[in-house]
């Protein structure tokens, strides 16, 4: 074939490419990805919040942005004293130099309700509610006045259940009170409560189960979860978050709280999201690769 015959073909592909990018863009169909990194848990992160750190916070946001974030966790849990004060600064921080849409992430609904009223960025998911009665009615009142997305965790008032049946029982009732105070089920993420598997070698089971029974049950309902919670103890904990994710994805999860900025996660993130239905004529995959993005592999 002559080089005339090979570049004609290129330029159709190209249109090709450029008109299915479109498409994708349309239908959304790719994981929602929840990056994880402002977070004043993180050892290299606190500083930067401690002091205010204007740069190294947005620095951090663009960066996961760029790397595929399609929300960004705010975490200042660990400053207790004035953890209201310093999530509403992240907020503001973040969205000066971003429009993605942001997580407020706290144990404490002051703190929750202070990020919200700051907000700026379309509807923000509340990270996270759970079926105790106490954070249960304190947080549902937040969702409903300012609009918000949630990530439902399955436990409840007696505790972390063990079972995939208790789980599941518990994510039902979660999701029947919350579209019955008209949340739709696109604004709900259930989080099938990941446990490290050092600590119980029946966790990583349990969880995916949840999973699968949850999108069946459910199919416009998001399932979610923090990744890295599965490796907590254990060593070569990349590991064994790149293998759950892969297994995750097969089982129903299309969002995930993780590290964007980790290329070989994000690597397999693109694969098996292709492999499961979740990328729509390979977009994300294809693009990925153009964009050297997959690990290990050069674009020809």
């Amino acid at each position: 074939m002559s080089f005339s015959s090979w570049h004609f073909i290129d330029k159709i592909m190209g249109l090709y490419y450029n008109e299915l990018e479109i498409l994708r863009k349309i239908e959304d169909l790719s994981v929602i990805i929840i990056g994880e990194k402002i977070n004043s848990t993180l050892k290299r992160v606190r500083p930067a919040i401690e002091n205010y750190d204007t740069k190294a916070i947005q620095d951090l946001a663009l960066r996961q942005v760029a790397a595929g974030a399609s929300f960004i966790d705010l975490n200042a849990g660990m400053f207790i004293n004035d953890e209201p004060e310093r999530l509403e600064w992240l907020v503001n921080t973040v969205q000066e130099v971003t429009d993605t849409r942001l997580v407020m992430d706290s144990p404490n609904p002051l703190a929750i309700e202070r990020g919200l009223k700051a907000n700026k960025n379309g509807k923000p998911i509340i990270n996270s509610i759970t079926n105790e009665s106490e954070r249960f009615e304190t947080i549902l009142p937040m969702i409903v006045k300012y609009n918000t997305a949630v990530i439902a965790l399955c436990m409840d008032d007696t505790g972390m259940p063990e079972t995939e049946e208790d789980r599941v029982a518990i994510a039902r009732d979660m999701i029947k009170k919350l579209s019955a105070a008209g949340v739709a089920h696109e604004d709900i993420f259930i989080d099938p409560l990941i446990r490290p598997i050092g600590t119980g070698s029946h966790y990583g089971k349990v969880a995916i189960g949840t999973m699968r029974t949850i999108k069946e049950e459910y199919p416009d309902v998001h399932v979610t979860c923090g990744l890295s919670n599965i490796s907590f103890g254990i060593p070569a904990r990349k590991l064994m978050n790149q293998t759950f994710l892969v297994a995750a994805v097969a089982n129903g999860m299309d969002g995930a709280i993780l590290n964007p900025l980790d290329k070989k996660l994000m690597t397999f993130l693109y694969a098996a999201q292709a492999l499961m239905g979740y990328d729509d004529y390979c977009m994300d995959y294809l693009t990925a690769y153009r964009e050297g993005k997959l690990e290990g592999y050069v674009p020809k």
